[in-house]
């Protein structure tokens, strides 16, 4: 049963952290116009464009979920401004910059306050771990394609750009930091004792690296030969990934019409990397899906092998390909080792926990927080909490959000 426990503080260390991502993500979309102006000047517009267009379609999306979130959240929740200068920011492409000014704003009055309030603190919780899951979108929406593009314009010239350099040092930096914020947001409705080590956090973030790498290593390679078959084969993967969230029956969003956003942002995810979004067992939906992936990479990678000209100048990329499998396993292995000794339930068994269902349809499993404000719980971000850790709730219970749970409790 869920113990009753007070939000995660929100101290000095968490707003530096705050601040040190808003200005990340300010600083990684100035290095892709540098990137974009760089190519313009190089007589590459096409390159140039579709910088662009991933800065722009990656920006939409996340604004567009920004925007959804804002309209079913209570009003108490909302920044303290008209209703159609929020629409406008978001039609701007700003709503996001605004929600993490806005957090930050919230922040520096939490962690200075003399004496420190339940309610402050569960309201800087929910606006974090709304910026948390949209950083991840917009990451994965942008950053992933770019480094893949990045690498391509890389290797087919022959050379690199101070600017290409500072988008690939920009884009591993919003990609770490947002998966080890994820992370950290999903923790955070967890009991205290579960808290995030810094062993847990090399090794999350190792064996993602070490499974997103190869994947983009062989999406490169795979363009290098043929430009427009990524174009054929990136449509058709997420379609089978868009499919198969589709079947796990996903219920982030509050209505159907987003859910299919929602749905389709996460093929893209899946596209690169592995992203849980139904609750229950995942040993099958992973090995489903890693069997895929590394089927599909290494087609990709046979492909490039098999079709490229002995006298081809990548040649001294052979030996850098025959290192991705290994790679790729290396991640497996790090990914078993993380649930097997560093994963929360880990010692949620050894203290006695299990997967049995009782008599009142609950399961022993991992402890949550259980706030005195219940309308101040991201139950977005509690429903993806709950697929990653198995908790100790009803089983079926269905969890609403925002403007949503408030009129239920009416």
């Amino acid at each position: 049963m869920a113990r009753r426990a007070a939000p995660p503080r929100f101290g000095p260390l968490q707003l530096a952290l705050a601040a040190a991502g808003a200005a990340a993500a300010a600083l990684d979309v100035c290095a892709d116009g540098w990137v974009a102006a760089g190519y313009a000047r190089d007589g590459q517009p096409g390159w140039a464009a579709l910088t662009l267009a991933l800065l722009a379609a990656a920006s939409v999306a996340t604004q567009a979920c920004s925007w959804l979130w804002l309209r079913s959240d209570p009003p108490a929740l909302r920044p303290g401004v008209p209703p159609w200068l929020l629409a406008a920011l978001h039609l701007l492409q700003l709503g996001f910059l605004f929600r993490c000014l806005h957090a930050l704003k919230v922040g520096w009055k939490v962690c200075w306050a003399k004496a420190e309030e339940e309610e402050e603190q569960s309201r800087m919780a929910f606006l974090s771990h709304d910026i948390s899951m949209l950083r991840l979108f917009e990451t994965f929406l942008e950053n992933t394609p770019q480094l893949t593009l990045l690498l391509y314009v890389i290797l087919r010239t022959n050379k690199a750009e101070p600017s290409q350099g500072l988008g690939i040092c920009t884009a591993f930096l919003c990609v770490t930091w947002s998966l080890l914020d994820y992370h950290q947001s999903l923790r955070s409705f967890l009991q205290d004792k579960y808290e995030l080590s810094l062993g847990s956090s090399i090794v999350y973030f190792l064996w993602n690296l070490f499974l997103i790498c190869p994947r983009i290593l062989a999406v490169t390679l795979f363009a290098l030969l043929w430009p427009y078959g990524v174009a054929v084969h990136f449509p058709l993967v997420w379609l089978v990934m868009f499919l198969w969230v589709s079947l796990q029956g996903t219920d982030f969003m509050e209505s159907p019409g987003p859910e299919q956003l929602y749905r389709a942002m996460v093929a893209v995810i899946l596209y690169f990397s592995w992203f849980n979004v139904a609750q229950g067992r995942t040993l099958y939906r992973s090995i489903i899906y890693h069997g895929f992936i590394l089927v599909d990479s290494t087609l990709l990678v046979l492909s490039w092998l098999w079709c490229r000209s002995p006298s081809d100048e990548h040649s001294y990329l052979v030996p850098v390909v025959s290192t991705a499998l290994p790679c790729y396993l290396l991640g497996l292995a790090l990914r078993v080792t993380y649930y097997k000794c560093l994963h929360p339930n880990v010692r949620a068994q050894q203290e006695g926990g299990n997967d049995e269902v009782d008599a009142n349809g609950r399961t022993d499993g991992l402890e949550f927080r259980s706030l005195s404000v219940p309308d101040l719980v991201n139950r977005r971000m509690q429903w993806l909490a709950e697929a990653q850790f198995p908790a100790s709730r009803p089983v079926g219970q269905h969890f609403l959000n925002g403007a949503a749970a408030a009129e239920s409790a009416v």
